[in-house]
């Protein structure tokens, strides 16, 4: 184990294509990531650019966004913000899109889909990236289209299909879609 600063990002990349020699993370890992972000093959001008930067060996010119002080102090400020605008109907919606993706509480319609559901790690980050989300966004509380856009980088990974979803060509991304859609805002 070792202390980190308080501020520390951790990054990993998956290459669905070329998984031979590589072991994959267990699912206890992959939950402890808080997003999952797809990445598309670049649009022709962005590949060329990158191509014309790699072969001149150009290294890429980086400003200074924020300091790391300056990150910390939103990070504080959203917090002391926005957990006053969250509604208990913001959190239990959370809790219960989350729950939904468990196959024992989707009422039988992920079953023969899911394998495992979203644990309790999912709501956390579901809330804490909604927030930020609508901070971002100028919002004064967290709505419920915020969740949803948040939904899918918090879930995909956190949700294990099964052989049989798998087989049908069935991915998290269309489960996530379909438990938006069934899980009422207000209960």
């Amino acid at each position: 184990t070792y202390p980190l600063e308080k501020l520390f990002l951790v990054l990993a990349t998956q290459n669905p294509i070329e998984i031979s020699g590589t072991y994959l993370l267990p699912e206890a890992e992959i939950d402890r990531f808080m997003f999952k972000l797809k990445v598309n093959y670049p649009a022709y001008g962005d590949e060329r650019e990158i191509t014309e930067r790699q072969i001149r060996d150009e290294e890429a010119e980086l400003a200074v966004v924020l300091s790391p002080k300056e990150v910390l102090s939103f990070r504080h400020m959203i917090s002391e913000w926005l957990p006053l605008r969250e509604t208990s109907v913001t959190i239990k919606y959370i809790t219960r899109l989350v729950r939904a993706t468990r196959p024992e509480e989707s009422n039988g319609t992920l079953k023969n889909l899911v394998m495992y559901g979203a644990s309790p790690r999912a709501s956390i980050a579901l809330a804490r990236a909604s927030r930020v989300y609508a901070f971002i966004h100028g919002e004064d509380m967290v709505l419920p289209e915020h969740i949803h856009k948040m939904a899918y980088p918090v879930l995909r990974h956190r949700i294990i299909l099964t052989h049989e979803a798998e087989s049908q060509g069935v991915d998290s991304d269309e489960l996530i879609e379909k438990i938006l859609h069934q899980v009422p805002i207000v209960e």
